[in-house]
């Protein structure tokens, strides 16, 4: 029986990279997006021309009903659920005494509430069958933190403490719980740098390059597998060395 995962912002990036490489080893994913509705719909045209099996579905993860809703959708369509990708989030480059209010709970919403909101609305599926996978994806900057990214961070390290305390709740039902943490990608997040920051940073990496979507996906796909099934609790952090 083919497994099931469901990819939060799947639409692009690192997201749409995930949903190629578990579609490619047989998964039935669900792109869950929120805005890029154009972009979700033609992957899952894409995945499909190539033999996979793939839906979409738009939900506001911020909202708990619709991050629910989402994870519904997933077991009525196949059945149960196997992999929980937690991909969906948000940056912002502001220095701290710039950074709102709003700005902040508008971060936490997106990169801390939504993970929240799916976890709990999958977690009593995965309890069920006593078996399942959660990954959800932090940042170099949650483990050492960022300047001008305060709020980036802080939410970022709270993804990192949700994810090893949940780890260590759901091991006795059978659930592994991981995080990755990636260093700079090279997505539509970074597309604001210049070609001077974009060279300054590259110059502050040991490999001497950005990171490629393809290879936090080979990241992901391995603690969705077999292979890892007595990780839990960790982090994984394809960075190319910025921080060790």
């Amino acid at each position: 029986m083919s497994k099931v995962a469901v990819i939060t912002g799947a639409s692009g990036g690192i997201g749409a990279a995930v949903a190629r490489r578990l579609a490619a080893q047989g998964c039935y994913v669900v792109l869950g997006y929120c805005r890029s509705r154009e972009k979700a719909e033609s992957l899952c045209r894409e995945l499909r021309e190539t033999g996979g099996e793939a839906v979409s579905f738009r939900a506001d993860l911020t909202k708990v009903e619709e991050a629910k809703a989402l994870i519904d959708f997933a077991v009525q369509q196949y059945g149960h659920l196997d992999i929980l990708v937690n991909n969906a989030g948000i940056a912002q480059i502001k220095l701290f005494t710039d950074i709102t209010p709003e700005d902040w709970q508008r971060m936490f919403a997106a990169n801390v509430d939504g993970i929240y909101h799916c976890c709990r609305a999958a977690v009593p599926y995965l309890v069920q069958q006593h078996s399942g996978t959660i990954i959800n994806v932090s940042s170099i900057w949650g483990l050492c933190g960022a300047s001008c990214e305060v709020h980036y961070s802080a939410s970022k390290a709270a993804v990192i403490g949700f994810t090893q305390a949940l780890a260590k709740e759901l091991a006795p039902s059978g659930i592994t719980v991981n995080c990755v943490a990636p260093g700079a990608i090279d997505t539509e997040m970074n597309a604001h740098l210049t070609a001077e920051e974009r060279r300054m940073l590259e110059e502050e990496i040991p490999l001497g390059r950005m990171g490629s979507p393809e290879e936090v996906a080979a990241a992901i796909a391995f603690l969705a597998g077999e292979d890892a099934r007595y990780f839990t609790g960790q982090v994984l952090s394809p960075n190319g060395g910025i921080v060790i």
